[in-house]
């Protein structure tokens, strides 16, 4: 199968480039003074929808994407290059959920960017920490590390119908005659178990995209029979063209045909059901059954014989052009979506111990050398100033436990930061 709507991605982004610890050093000045470079910034990894992109198959057998990662720093204040970001782009309509399921973003609209994994901060340079206190500092910053993140992707087709209906009702027959799709067409239960989308073109050039729907069946709004990877596909739909099977191979009248469909579409989302749906009997050349008990405007067809489509056809752009009309004329802004900063937070540990986590607790312990008095003296106060020995205490820290910070771990004390 060429089309894939679920997949997952393994996200990394460049590590950051280590700041340099250099002093200067040429003739006839004395005593020079640090003049270490900081490192440069790792690339990041986007996610962004495109228009030319239609499946999610690039990432079912090749998940990782990765971004380049920044320059060390070197002496005489030469700051390291950044790394390139890295995009991924994606299919219109993907939604970016976590491990969890938690959704993270929506990019229903082309060029929709979701910042998957930030590049690593890079590291700052001796030359950073100079003051009237250290007048020689010999450390500079680690640049930051970036950890791998799986994520998952769902598509969810945009499209201006979509034909839904039981397995085998005629779908994707109907979608082969009014457009050039060619979906796989067979006499018996699932044959299509992905979606198909076609463009439909009117005899005055009006177009629209309608989507062919794997058949759903009873229970399809609790997952049965791969029910909730294809309804999810319909959330986008604008109408809804109800096909119903006019000679079942097990004799279900039409009407309870249409009473379960609703039924599963109401009990996935209700919102479904104040779309504008077109309600169709289809295989109208070999009916055993007629419309007489369906409420409102019905139509018949066959696409086997070409027997109405034209009429559905006329139908279907005019409830197209009514939805496209209460539309806005402006095209929808590119959005961008950042993950939420994280908060510096503290975690107890299986063991007993204790670790702080937070991306700015963890960058100001990231030093080349602490076991320097300086450096240490440095990444204490810094740690101070950003709140940790007060929710150290507030989580219940007792003076001798055991405390990591990134890769560095120490026994508490009270006035330690």
């Amino acid at each position: 199968m060429q089309f894939v709507d679920e997949c997952q991605i393994n996200v990394q982004g460049g590590n950051g480039g280590a700041g340099c610890v250099s002093f200067r050093r040429e003739a006839m000045v004395e005593r020079g003074g640090p003049d270490g470079g900081d490192g440069g910034t790792g690339g990041s990894v986007w996610i962004e929808a495109h228009h030319n992109v239609s499946s999610l198959l690039g990432y079912r057998d090749h998940p990782h994407r990765k971004a380049e990662s920044g320059k060390h720093g070197s002496g005489k204040k030469k700051h390291g290059a950044g790394g390139k970001d890295f995009i991924a782009p994606v299919p219109i309509g993907t939604v970016v959920r976590s491990r969890d399921g938690e959704v993270l973003a929506d990019l229903s609209n082309a060029g929709d960017r979701f910042l998957a994994a930030p590049g690593g901060q890079g590291g700052r340079g001796n030359a950073r920490f100079l003051s009237n206190k250290r007048r020689a500092p010999a450390f500079a910053e680690q640049g930051e590390a970036c950890e791998e993140t799986w994520l998952k992707l769902e598509l969810k087709l945009l499209a201006d119908i979509a034909l839904i209906g039981f397995p085998n009702a005629g779908k994707s027959t109907l979608i082969s005659r009014i457009s050039a799709a060619k979906p796989k067409i067979a006499d018996y239960q699932f044959t299509t178990l992905v979606p198909n989308l076609g463009v439909v073109q009117t005899d005055d050039g009006f177009d629209f995209v309608v989507a062919d729907i794997p058949g759903l069946i009873e229970g399809a709004s609790e997952g049965r029979g791969l029910g909730h990877q294809f309804l999810r596909h319909v959330e986008r739909a604008r109408i809804l063209v109800v096909l119903l099977d006019l000679a079942p191979y097990d004799e279900t009248p039409p009407a309870h045909q249409l009473e379960v469909l609703l039924a599963e579409l109401g009990a996935y989302r209700p919102d479904l059901l104040a779309r504008p749906r077109l309600v169709v009997g289809s295989k109208a050349d070999v009916a055993m059954f007629d419309l007489d008990d369906i409420d409102g405007p019905t139509f018949l067809i066959s696409s086997v014989a070409n027997q109405g489509l034209s009429p559905l056809v006329g139908a279907m752009a005019d409830e197209v052009r009514k939805i496209r009309d209460q539309d806005e004329e402006l095209p929808a802004e590119p959005v961008i979506h950042r993950p939420a900063p994280q908060d510096i937070s503290i975690e107890r540990n299986d063991d007993g111990s204790w670790s702080v986590i937070g991306r700015k607790a963890e960058r100001a312990v990231a030093l080349s050398d602490l076991t320097s008095w300086e450096a240490l003296s440095w990444a204490q106060g810094r740690l101070t100033k950003l709140g940790v020995d007060k929710k150290l205490a507030r989580a219940g820290v007792k003076i001798g436990d055991t405390v990591h910070i990134g890769d560095m771990s120490f026994e508490y004390e009270a006035d330690q930061l």
